[in-house]
């Protein structure tokens, strides 16, 4: 469903000229294209999984925010504009992000669910935040989260 929604939504982008888009919804099929031949050299057939291409989506939105930064440091706000627009794209494809006050309680609710206790746990509950938030969540903020409440 995912893969068909990114093939519709080119064609969308190409009718209505919209070059952005289409830019950003074709990089996304490349990586998208590149990770399911690496997927089926290790004997998985149909390429990755949804959650795994909610992870690509995370990854490119994060890899994005830090050339943005990059380029305001440089004051080239226009090509951080570009990295911003490319955003907006991506998150189109993403459901809805859970932030704030309620990652801190889908959290704590995993915590209790599988009963962590220590830091040492923090393995499993991140196993268990990405199986269940799977492209819902931002694990990197959702990570130190979880440290400080383990700690």
């Amino acid at each position: 469903m995912l893969r068909q929604n990114l093939s519709d939504s080119l064609k969308k982008a190409l009718k209505a000229r919209e070059e952005g888009a289409v830019s950003t919804i074709r990089l996304i099929l490349a990586a998208l294209k590149d990770r399911d031949i690496a997927a089926r050299t290790k004997g998985q057939e149909d390429g990755i999984s949804d959650s795994d291409i909610y992870q690509l989506f995370n990854t490119m939105i994060r890899q994005r925010r830090e050339s943005i930064e990059l380029y305001k440091s440089g004051s080239r706000n226009d090509l951080a504009k570009k990295e911003e627009e490319e955003i907006e794209v991506i998150r189109r494809f993403l459901p809805t992000q859970i932030e704030g006050d309620e990652m801190q309680t889908a959290i704590e609710g995993v915590i209790k669910e599988i009963g962590a206790n220590t830091i040492k746990d923090m393995g499993r509950t991140m196993s268990a935040l990405k199986e269940k938030f799977s492209g819902q969540m931002d694990f990197s903020k959702a990570s130190g989260l979880v440290k400080d409440i383990l700690t």
